[in-house]
């Protein structure tokens, strides 16, 4: 795929006597968008947890409610999986379900262990046997081992051998468990509905559920939610944090919120300090649905140009579907996106997009408008170019495969066939964004992986 895939998406409740397994999968719903490969549920009622999971989108797992055998109990997680580690089967959809000699516990988690591979051939050595090829299951295997009759003691001991982003939700038969890697690099954020705690990748997964949300998980924090409450333990230090800067240009929703700040506010800032950076002789500006919209909205304001559809976006068209074989691949933008010719006719055209990455899409996307007779295509990006892989939990290509470390922008210009091509500024995005840059992880821009 030519886009900075999504991380995957958790979601936990402790809201004994609640209908949890509905309410978990609407804030799954929620949460689709960052990963369309598998969803699933596990629900606690207090003596024993039960997981249902499936392949594909939350309404295809889970397609009538009313029919699933788990629903009102303690507590519950969620997860919808992209797969940045681990093959794209069943097995390995999660929440993951085990049993050890302290009962049974679940796992979802949105991220990556840069250590994975090393702590894997580790623990086979010693006699581990593996059913999955995820990296959750290496948790599971280490927490077994440290031995505690509590879940919480065994984190502390398994977190410091931990390289790499990670936030992790855990349900056992009486808690919820939240922890997030100690640089912050993956979002994770705690909401309260009718004085129950929930946790999230997303502020969105609470809207959905008419909840609030309180505050987003410390990096290096544990938060443990129980019939007493909640606690928050500082399990890892936390010197310096690294969230990871995709979520504000592409990964999060537009509604949700992070670090403080609105992801559709930051997002027509990154477009507005574009055109400051990068104006275009048009007539009008269009966006890429649906993550680069607002970057559109904030291009066209700054610029005083006015702000047309000029994509509509085809959302019955799952993921799953344009995947399996390459020449279904090569119809993607065509099956998901196509030009109101009547809007961009006889046009000079702005699009604004977040990324380019490979380059592939950006050439069809250009030539998309060129077809539907714009005169002028000017490309326009609401971040710095793709220059290094990601190794924290997003499908990236290898720096052979991305565009923006082999070529400048003329050359990527040329190759894409667009009138005109402007990416923002490092300075711009960090300006949008309104935090320092020494508490971001943009090693996709900048080739500096703070792990």
């Amino acid at each position: 795929m030519d886009r900075m895939e999504e991380a995957c998406g958790v979601f936990g409740m402790f809201a004994p006597g609640q209908n949890l397994a509905q309410l978990t999968i609407f804030g799954l719903y929620a949460l689709q968008h960052r990963g369309q490969e598998s969803a699933g549920i596990a629900v606690s009622d207090g003596e024993n947890v039960y997981v249902e999971k499936g392949m594909g989108l939350v309404s295809e797992v889970f397609p009538d409610l009313e029919k699933l055998g788990i629903g009102a109990g303690l507590a519950a997680i969620g997860h919808v999986r992209y797969p940045t580690s681990g093959l794209g089967r069943v097995e390995n959809a999660q929440p993951l379900l085990v049993s050890y000699r302290y009962g049974s516990m679940a796992v979802a988690h949105n991220g990556n262990l840069v250590n994975a591979e090393e702590l894997r051939l580790r623990l086979e050595k010693e006699g581990s046997i593996f059913q999955t090829t995820t990296d959750s299951e290496l948790v599971t295997h280490l927490i077994a081992r440290f031995g505690y009759k509590n879940l919480e003691s065994s984190l502390k001991g398994v977190l410091p051998y931990l390289h790499g982003a990670y936030a992790f939700v855990f349900l056992t038969e009486k808690s919820l468990v939240g922890v997030r890697d100690p640089l912050g690099i993956r979002p994770l954020s705690v909401g309260q509905l009718n004085g129950s705690y929930i946790l999230a990748s997303e502020s969105c997964a609470f809207d959905t559920i008419g909840a609030e949300m309180i505050r987003d998980v410390n990096p290096g924090e544990m938060v443990v939610i129980n019939e007493e409450g909640l606690q928050s333990v500082q399990l890892l230090p936390s010197s310096r944090t690294a969230l990871c800067i995709f979520e504000f240009i592409y990964f999060a929703r537009p509604d949700s919120n992070i670090n403080g700040r609105n992801i559709h506010l930051v997002r027509k800032e990154l477009g507005r300090n574009l055109a400051r950076e990068n104006p275009a002789e048009a007539d009008i500006v269009t966006g890429v649905p649906d993550s680069s919209l607002s970057a559109a909205a904030g291009f066209a304001e700054e610029a005083g140009l006015p702000y047309e559809m000029g994509l509509i976006k085809n959302r019955y068209i799952g993921r799953t579907f344009i995947q399996p074989r390459q020449e279904i691949r090569n119809l993607g933008v065509q099956l998901k996106l196509n030009p109101v010719q009547k809007v961009v006719d006889g046009k000079r055209v702005v699009v604004v997009d977040d990324s380019i990455v490979r380059g592939t899409t950006s050439r069809k996307l250009v030539s998309t408008f060129f077809r539907a007779g714009a005169i002028e295509v000017h490309l326009r990006i609401s971040s710095p170019p793709v220059l290094s892989p990601c190794y924290y939990g997003i499908d990236t290509p290898t720096y052979e495969e991305l565009i923006g470390s082999k070529r400048d922008i003329e050359e990527i210009r040329k190759e894409i066939g667009a009138t005109s091509l402007g990416y923002l500024s490092k300075e711009g995005m960090l300006s949008a964004a309104c935090l320092p840059e020494e508490s971001l992880c943009m090693a996709c821009f900048t080739g500096e992986y703070p792990v």
